[in-house]
């Protein structure tokens, strides 16, 4: 079991200073809009690899108003102090601290591994490969918490080369120095995507027949393919690397890079239809996304390969049908991790009986109420 027994806030977003104590079960945030619930669930979300639930600054996150920065501080399981702060002075930086020992963001993310539904992505089937990208790329994160430095040094790579291209003549030898990183890191992204593709297909494919429907995965994109084909880390780092130097001609005329792991799209297939999760109903979408982040919360819950996760669903239950709420309620109440709820009302969690704890959240404070 993995859970926040106690999160404290200060200055973060409008809580001035917030402390609550909890047991371990399930937690229902209810109150009126912008009471603050989601500012609770992106807190939590700092503890996690990333910019969080809103991809936020980190100095937009201070409270107005607040002479430094933010703190966030919490204890795992009843006996693990965890903390993250945003000091005042200097270029914004996070630290971290287990235990009260300095730490980095990695020994943080082999100890909790979030996952996390808003609103915002209810149109990631219908958006772009770049939306469906970042979604995946969050559930991979849980898996594979090393996949956020692969990114992060993708991403560094890819700019410098771009840069080069956007100049119209490339040297070659510094291409080459460029690209290789670039691949090294990106056959990294690859390798991940493919392994937790199979770890989320297998354990959709397990789950019963129910309120949400089950999905067939794929991954478009060459690296990827190669992956999940059964290719080694240097065939694919090599295929990469011939793939950005054949490229260059054509990646000069478009100012930036037009192929690798950046490109790459999810492949979402509604399956009791056959039809793309893009051209389903807005309430089959809904159901599917929800099905997706509870297949990847139970299979990150059983595997045994690390800890069980804290999934935070923001307003998930709003739009449910009552039947399909109790059956959302079920899972999570059956979860190995802790899961954070948010909704306006306190009726909409009432399936949960004594299953859950209930927090009344108002502007600037929170009651646990049961």
């Amino acid at each position: 079991m993995t859970a926040l027994t106690r999160l404290t806030l200060t200055d973060f977003r409008n809580y001035e200073r917030l402390t609550l104590v909890l047991d371990g079960r399930p937690v229902c945030l209810y109150g009126s809009n912008g009471a603050g619930k989601t500012n609770l669930l992106e807190a939590i979300s700092q503890f996690g690899p990333g910019r969080g639930l809103r991809a936020a600054q980190l100095a937009e996150m201070t409270r107005h108003g607040a002479a430094g920065g933010w703190t966030i501080s919490g204890v795992l399981d009843g006996e693990q102090k965890i903390g993250i702060a945003l000091e005042g002075a200097g270029p914004a930086k996070r630290s971290v601290r287990i235990d009260g020992a300095p730490a980095s963001p990695g020994d943080l993310a082999e100890r909790m591994r979030l996952i996390w539904l808003t609103p915002t992505m209810d149109g990631v089937f219908r958006g772009g490969a770049s939306e469906r990208r970042r979604f995946f790329d969050r559930l991979v994160m849980a898996h594979q918490p090393s996949h956020g430095g692969a990114s992060t040094r993708y991403e560094k790579a890819l700019a410098e080369r771009n840069a080069l291209l956007e100049r119209g003549h490339v040297d070659p030898a510094w291409a080459d120095a460029i690209e290789a990183r670039l691949a090294e890191a990106g056959t990294e992204i690859a390798v991940n995507r493919a392994l937790v593709l199979a770890e989320l297909q297998a354990a959709i494919d397990a789950r019963p027949e129910g309120h949400f429907p089950k999905a067939d995965l794929s991954l478009e994109g060459e690296a990827e393919a190669a992956a999940l084909q059964g290719e080694d880390f240097r065939a694919i780092f090599d295929l990469l690397v011939d793939a950005y130097r054949n490229g260059r001609r054509r990646d000069i005329g478009a100012g930036r890079t037009l192929s690798g792991p950046h490109r790459s799209d999810l492949g979402v297939i509604h399956r009791p239809s056959g039809a793309p999760a893009g051209e389903a109903s807005t309430g089959q979408q809904k159901a599917l996304l929800i099905g997706l982040v509870l297949a990847s919360a139970g299979a990150l819950s059983v595997n045994g390969e690390g800890p069980a996760p804290l999934l935070l669903l923001d307003e998930a239950a709003a739009h449910l049908d009552p039947d399909r709420r109790t059956a959302l309620f079920g899972e999570l109440a059956a979860l190995n991790g802790q899961a954070w709820l948010t909704g306006t009302d306190a009726y909409l969690f009432e399936t949960f009986g004594t299953q859950a704890q209930r927090v009344r959240v108002e502007s600037c404070s929170a009651v646990v109420e049961a």
